[in-house]
């Protein structure tokens, strides 16, 4: 069992190594750009007003933008609220309109 054990620490490995300090602790997915705006623009937004976004500048289709915000506003605590119709996605803080 030694010489096994031997055998397989003389081996070569199979991937690289780094320092742990070296690995980024935080996720940048590919809508960190949108998501950021997104809660920008909603920290300034009065009461009563929506985000009016066109979907044609979303960069990824509506269901995912809105995931990725959903993940980001439940992180924060946040309440928002998401509507579309066949142009635009709208976003507001509070519940849902009635």
């Amino acid at each position: 069992m030694l010489k096994r054990y031997k055998t397989m620490r003389s081996e070569r490995a199979t991937f690289q190594t780094t320092k742990i300090a070296n690995i980024p602790t935080g996720r940048r997915g590919k809508h960190h750009a949108i998501v950021t705006a997104i809660l920008k623009d909603l920290d300034g937004l009065p009461d009563g007003k929506a985000l009016k976004i066109p979907l044609a500048e979303l960069p990824d289709t509506i269901v995912n933008v809105r995931s990725a915000l959903n993940r980001a506003t439940r992180k924060l605590g946040k309440d928002v609220s998401t509507a579309r119709d066949e142009n635009f996605l709208y976003i507001w803080n509070g519940p849902p309109a009635q």
